[in-house]
């Protein structure tokens, strides 16, 4: 009987796994504190939330329009300096892979 558990149990896995990737389908954008959950910022930065980062980096983010504006490679040092990660593009990466996992159930 312990055979069918397992099979039930990994099915219901699997069947997660196909809504999760159901849903990441169907996202066209996703934000970006939308992605850096507080869970990841609060364990790879210095600060407990995205809100924080923005706040406390030294340059005036309103908008969307004021961060694009913000040179990269000063951004990527600031990262650097207060995050696990090298560059703002490694940080992006990861959260996004944690993203992905959580929707399909992993």
């Amino acid at each position: 009987m312990s055979n069918t558990k397992g099979f039930d149990e990994l099915q219901n896995k699997l069947k997660k796994m196909v809504e999760g990737a159901k849903e990441l389908e169907g996202e066209e954008q996703i934000s970006i504190p939308g992605l850096l959950t507080e869970d990841f910022v609060s364990e790879h930065a210095k600060f407990r939330d995205a809100q924080q980062i923005f706040d406390e980096s030294g340059f005036e983010i309103n908008n969307a329009e004021d961060f694009k504006a913000i040179p990269d490679d000063d951004w990527d040092k600031y990262i650097a300096q207060i995050s696990d990660f090298g560059s703002w593009s490694e940080m992006l990466k990861a959260t996004t892979a944690e993203h992905v996992k959580r929707k399909m159930g992993l």
